[in-house]
């Protein structure tokens, strides 16, 4: 009896393959490229190299986030419809996710190259003509975002699959850092005959940085739409009669689930988000140290996160999401610690590498687990995956751009040399908090909308095995 049960649950479900695995991770690089150059090195380029104002380069990171946040929903609502001939014969993700990366490749570049034609303009011209590129820049960037999460519970009802998935696209993502940060140091260093600071003039060398790791991107995005295939299928729980029951978006936003994981949501990204924008401006600033270690410490950063990244789906295993989340926490709470009372020139030259080390192992374990609880509360009803994760997304992005535009207009007193020390440890320290308590108040439950395939093959299995 037992072998018919296995035979039964296999045919309703195989483990996902190794290459689509790979391939699937790849589909997210180019956008992750952009988000390293955009949170690290936005208001070091346009306050250090073009000479805005703090609060003017907030209000232009701010105008981004805010496209992004809106452009979220919108983007998951009409995935998740697949209303129209496009998403019949190519799939109604992977048609954002091409949308999503022609907007990107379009545009991005222009946000790191000096205002062609405008150089001379007033500094309000100026910004509206790099907040046009920002805007389209961010659709586009919340196309490839929302239509690639929600492949996830397409591809696989497996819970452990699905957090491989995530784990994977998580490596992919250091990886995509990593590159980053080696090809700036390698601009910023080996292109100066001094090691000197960032400042007007470097504008060539971001455009050299930015074209690389868009070649890189645009490669893996490639090999992500030849490898991956969306079938085009409606998944989700039936009736009795085997009618789809979708999910509606009132009952989504009346769920109040979806806001207390949003919340879980929203501060992983903040502190992973905050850490990368304000990590170089604490080393410009209160460490004053030289260009290279712009690139390096957050390159400490990536490869603490890229080894974590391979013991996450172990840890969700062995334990549960709640236990790896509070693990992340506690690690990026040593760090926030470390900043507040870290200095000196031991500090300076060894200590700051292992505080980055702690800060990149925290993000990846937290953002994993983040999306991990995600995709349980999507669980089998993959209909309304997109508009869920745009939920997430609207919240995250909102919050990041008014919080980083709040500090940065708050930081009007030049004098004070230790504010980028007090924000990470302040700001980061509370966000990594909030996170932890709201998981540990999540409680484990199940609903007509978050049952899983997994459940629903077994719970099958169940009844021939009854029978």
């Amino acid at each position: 009896m037992s072998n018919q049960i296995q035979d039964d649950y296999s045919e309703v479900y195989q483990r996902l393959p190794l290459k689509i695995n790979l391939a699937y991770s790849m589909g997210h690089v180019l956008n992750d490229v952009c988000a390293s150059m955009w949170f690290t090195y936005l208001l070091v380029f346009f306050h250090l190299v073009l000479e805005f104002d703090n609060w003017q380069a907030g209000c232009l990171l701010l105008v981004g986030q805010v496209a992004d946040a809106l452009a979220t929903p919108f983007i998951g609502y009409h995935s998740d419809q697949g209303d129209n001939f496009y998403c019949c014969i190519y799939g109604r993700r992977k048609i954002w996710h091409l949308i999503g990366t022609v907007c990107v490749l379009l545009t991005f570049p222009f946000i790191f190259s000096p205002c062609i034609g405008c150089e001379t303009s007033s500094t309000t011209a100026r910004m509206v003509y790099y907040s046009m590129f920002i805007i389209i820049f961010q659709f586009g960037w919340a196309a490839v975002q929302i239509a690639h999460l929600s492949l996830i519970p397409e591809l696989t009802p497996n819970q452990h699959d699905r957090t491989r998935l995530t784990a994977s696209r998580n490596v992919l993502t250091v990886i995509a850092n990593v590159l980053v940060y080696l090809v700036t140091w390698g601009v910023l260093h080996l292109s100066s005959e001094n090691d000197t600071k960032i400042g007007p003039g470097d504008e060539t060398k971001f455009q050299h940085i930015v074209w690389a790791v868009m070649a890189f991107g645009l490669v893996c995005s490639v090999l992500f739409h030849v490898f991956v295939k969306e079938s085009w299928t409606t998944n989700g729980p039936r009736d009795v009669r085997g009618t789809i029951m979708r999910t509606s978006v009132r009952d989504l936003l009346t769920n109040v689930r979806v806001y207390h994981i949003a919340v879980i949501y929203m501060a992983s990204r903040l502190f992973v988000n905050l850490t990368q924008v304000f990590i170089t401006l604490y080393l410009h600033e209160a460490l004053d140290m030289v260009a290279s270690s712009l690139a390096l410490v957050p390159l400490a950063m990536y490869i603490a996160s890229f080894a974590t990244s391979f013991i996450v789906e172990p840890i969700n295993r062995c334990a549960n999401r709640k236990t790896s989340f509070l693990l992340g926490s506690s690690l990026g709470l040593i760090a926030c610690l470390w900043i507040r009372w870290g200095q000196g020139q031991e500090y300076t030259s060894y200590y700051i590498y292992a505080v980055g080390a702690l800060l990149g192992a925290s993000g990846s374990i937290i953002t994993v687990s983040s999306l991990d609880i995600t995709t349980d509360l999507i669980g089998d009803n993959t209909d309304s995956g997109a508009f869920i994760y745009g939920i997430m997304s609207f919240v995250d992005k909102l919050s990041n751009g008014v919080v980083v535009e709040v500090i940065q207009w708050l930081h009007d007193d030049q004098t004070n040399l230790w504010y980028y020390r007090d924000v990470l440890t302040d700001v980061c320290g509370g966000a990594i908090i909030l996170g932890a308590f709201a998981v540990m108040v999540l409680r484990k439950r199940r609903d007509n909308v978050t049952k899983s395939r997994e459940d629903l093959c077994v719970d099958g299995c169940s009844s021939i095995a009854a029978n």
